[in-house]
């Protein structure tokens, strides 16, 4: 138990050339029918509305899927959260009630907003889906979590302390996945992360999925991951069809 590496190494280290951040997965896969999905995430998938899979989810779906260590970096707003969502759902049991997946996230709000799309899509599925959040009640957390949650989303700070407490158990833990990745390896976040790292199993499969992707925090990416599959989609790649503009004049 405990995945070993030292947060904050990389920095330490002599100067070297910066790393560039290049795509090493060159698989993409189209259509959401010929993903090798079950039925209960096609279904759970088309009724939350996705017709087509955005770039990021024709390339970022597969990997997580075959339990492969997963780097992602492509604009908000282009369907991020569908892509882990619909990894972890292919990959967990639905018939065990233990924690399989965790999903942390730099914000109460946006692991809120993960929480609904994780519900949404797991729906036919009967997924339990809990948010573990600060501003809530301790109490509630450690109710669903003792009633069973497949799946845990939620900030940094309230996951490790219902880890510690012991009421968040890792020992089913199959996938751990940092979204806004980039935010969550900085220094506000980084004790806390090396905290969670502590209680999860030495061979768990870890996602990162991120704007941005600065050199230092790729570095860092080499003391807890194993030979990820690095997914880059550029902007001139994107169409942000998720995302819709309008202004109203105000006088």
């Amino acid at each position: 138990m405990g995945k070993m590496f030292e947060l904050g190494t990389a920095q330490q280290e002599e100067p070297e050339e910066e790393e560039v951040f290049e795509t090493n997965w060159k698989e993409s896969v189209e259509k959401f029918d010929d993903m090798g999905l079950r039925e209960e995430v096609l279904r759970g998938i088309y009724g939350y509305g996705y017709k087509d899979p955005s770039p990021i989810q024709m390339k970022a779906i597969l990997p997580v899927v075959q339990g492969k260590d997963t780097i992602a970096q492509a604009q908000s707003g282009t369907g991020k959260t569908g892509a882990f969502t619909i990894g972890i759902l292919q990959s967990i049991d639905p018939s065990s009630q233990h924690t399989q997946a965790l999903i942390v996230s730099p914000t109460r709000e946006l692991s809120m907003q993960i929480a609904y799309v994780v519900h949404s899509i797991g729906e036919f599925m009967g997924v339990k889906v809990h948010a573990c959040v600060g501003g809530t009640k301790v109490g509630d957390d450690i109710r669903a979590l003792k009633h069973g949650a497949q799946i845990v989303v939620g900030t940094p700070g309230r996951v490790h302390d219902m880890m510690r407490r012991g009421f968040l158990k890792s020992d089913y833990l199959k996938l751990f996945t940092l979204d806004e990745a980039d935010e969550m390896l900085q220094a506000g976040f980084q004790q806390s992360i090396k905290d969670i790292f502590k209680y999860l199993p030495g061979d768990i499969q870890i996602s990162l999925f991120s704007a941005t992707l600065p050199p230092d925090i790729l570095k860092l990416t080499k003391h807890f991951m194993r030979d990820p599959a690095k997914i880059l989609v550029k902007a001139e790649d994107l169409t942000l069809e998720g995302i819709k503009q309008y202004y109203i004049a105000v006088e």
